[in-house]
């Protein structure tokens, strides 16, 4: 009985967490659009991620009990760069924003199509490709992710291409980040976390607990080639996400 009472208490929680989170979209999303041609980037991004994210990471904790533990904070570079994360759950998304601003992340273009959520994300300049298109998906990249760069905006590569549960270690890493960092000629920061342990891809429960974050320091991009770079990118996360867990 009190068994039952408990995971009753815990999808109550999710629950709630959820009407905080779809509410906040919605408000979030509407303001975005109104304030986008009234505010340059960089205010844009300071006055609605600066206070959504951290209330939607303070929402999650309140909820579901879910807190966060950094380390490696001092390996953020001041320049901009490439910011390469595995991806587990939407929670790194929110943390990223914070950690590395501004930045624009790599999206699949149908986000863009999702009414209050869409809007608020086009305003925040994220480089939305059509994954279909392998070849001009991967020049786009490239071509605006060097347009970012220049804007002095990081740029966030999830290599995965997608959420991938917590246990999986053999995913296909894109080349992408790795083809950017080398034209642009600025570094890789690397990043893992376990945060599909307490918010798993594709499901609606949530698990309690701190999610650990890794931030690793700079990997060069000169004189490798992107196979190499790729590669070196992915032997760090997958060392580090054993030492995680």
């Amino acid at each position: 009985m009190i068994t039952e009472s408990l995971k009753s208490v815990a999808i109550l929680r999710v629950i709630i967490f959820y009407g905080i989170y779809t509410c906040s979209v919605l408000i979030w999303g509407v303001f975005s659009f109104l304030i986008w041609p009234f505010f340059p980037l960089k205010t844009r991004f300071y006055i609605v991620l600066h206070s959504w994210a951290p209330f939607l990471l303070w929402s999650l904790k309140i909820t579901c009990n879910i807190r966060y533990d950094i380390q490696g904070i001092e390996n953020i570079p001041t320049k901009p760069c490439i910011v390469m994360s595995n991806h587990q759950s939407s929670l790194e998304t929110f943390l990223i924003q914070l950690l590395f601003s501004p930045l624009s992340t790599v999206i699949k273009r149908e986000l863009l199509y999702i009414p209050f959520f869409g809007w608020g994300l086009a305003a925040l300049k994220p480089i939305a490709i059509n994954r279909s298109k392998g070849k001009q998906a991967m020049q786009q990249l490239t071509s605006i992710g060097k347009l970012r760069l220049t804007q002095k905006m990081f740029v966030l590569i999830f290599p995965e291409g997608t959420r991938v549960h917590a246990h999986r270690r053999d995913q296909k890493f894109s080349r992408g980040g790795a083809l950017l960092a080398i034209d642009a000629k600025v570094p890789i920061i690397p990043i893992v976390h376990n945060s599909g342990l307490f918010w798993p891809a594709h499901q609606f429960r949530k698990h309690q607990g701190t999610v650990k974050f890794i931030i690793g320091k700079p990997i060069d991009s000169n004189g490798q080639s992107s196979e190499e770079l790729t590669l070196k990118v992915k032997e760090w996360m997958i060392n580090h996400m054993h030492e995680i867990h």
